[in-house]
């Protein structure tokens, strides 16, 4: 039996659907299970046990009609049994017909449906602490009865070499492992998924003031002035406790160096969803407009605990969808102020440093 599982989403969604791979490992123990994600996402989930081929969408097949047609004539090659459709726009409508699979699977919509031999319809509300984003996926393999018995983590698996490697790379940045390391994920993806600056400088002069530990930065290469800009909003003292220049030259890189670090602390999004696959504690702060119950995996009030803007004024909320939220997002999110949450996150260190 052959299965393709597609998914051609950003980071943490990629990761998060390593679950339906492994859910498919439980059910067909001798598939050939191939993960279809784009490029950019491949070191996330190399060394994965769960699937045995990753299939890349390559940048090219979104620029050219041509490449995406040799590429589905390439697919329909592979005579695949199985598809499992997370993603569900048109390119992987078009992988999934051109599949020639005899079983079809992916999330209901309404213009699509005829497509696909089966169609599950998302919860929009979790039964578990897993969060929907867990349990719906695990809907495309597990019927509803097996959702709350099947439910696993996302998981990152390193080499032994790749986390020597990074220890190594630390120490001789003057960064011993033995004392408290903490990533702050500075900047989320874009600006309205981003604490305000000033306020983040205030959580990081908090972590600093009361656990000395020491500080790295994630941001991704085209972020970096907004990076030292929050660097520079911190006080002396604090400033000290940061290795602002300290980060990988890879995304393998950054989880070796994450893998080691006590806690990770910030915007929600991609580094928070690798942080909980590595063990790694997480204080996550969600943007006004995304929606908290959607993607606040695992949490248990100790290892990992995230804040939301309407956990304080949920008023701001009432009779507001996603769009309205995004559209007013930059409005809302300074009032999302330190003050709201420090005592959570001092919380949060002092059980997990």
């Amino acid at each position: 039996m052959k299965i393709l599982v597609i998914q051609q989403k950003m980071i943490g969604d990629v990761l998060t659907s390593t679950v339906i791979c492994e859910a498919l490992r439980k059910v067909y123990p001798n598939a050939t299970i191939d993960f279809l994600v784009n490029s950019n996402t491949r070191p996330v989930i190399a060394e994965n046990p769960f699937f045995d081929n990753i299939i890349e969408f390559k940048n090219g097949y979104k620029n050219s009609k041509k490449e995406f047609f040799f590429f589905l004539k390439q697919i329909r090659q592979y005579k695949y049994d199985h598809v499992i459709d997370v993603y569900g726009k048109l390119e992987s409508n078009l992988i999934t017909l051109f599949s020639g699979a005899s079983t079809k699977v992916s999330f209901y919509k309404w213009y699509t449906q005829f497509l696909y031999t089966k169609t599950i319809k998302r919860n929009s509300q979790s039964i578990t602490n897993a969060s929907i984003a867990i349990e719906n996926r695990l809907r495309l393999v597990f019927p509803e009865d097996r959702i709350t018995s099947e439910i696993t983590k996302p998981k990152i698996f390193l080499t032994k070499e790749e986390k020597e490697k990074a220890k190594d790379f630390l120490e001789s940045n003057n960064i011993s492992t033995n004392t408290p390391l903490i990533m702050i994920s500075v900047l989320g993806s874009e600006i309205k998924k981003t604490l305000p600056f000033e306020h983040m400088a205030k959580v990081i002069d908090t972590i600093v003031k009361d656990t000395g530990a020491c500080i790295l930065f994630n941001y991704i290469p085209d972020q970096e002035n907004d990076a030292r800009t929050i660097y520079n909003l911190t006080n002396y003292k604090t400033q000290k406790h940061i290795h602002l220049d300290v980060f990988a030259k890879s995304l393998r890189g950054f989880l070796a160096i994450l893998s080691h670090c006590t806690a990770l602390v910030g915007n929600e999004g991609g580094a928070i969803n690798m942080g909980k696959a590595l063990g790694v504690p997480t204080f996550t702060i969600f943007s006004p407009w995304i929606l908290k119950k959607d993607w606040n995996m695992f949490e248990d009030g100790e290892t990992h605990i995230s804040v939301h803007l309407s956990d304080y004024f949920p008023e701001l909320f009432l009779q507001k969808n996603s769009k309205e939220l995004k559209n007013e997002s930059l409005d809302l999110y300074p009032l999302l102020k330190p003050e709201l949450f420090i005592n959570q996150l001092l919380i949060f260190l002092s059980k997990n440093l």
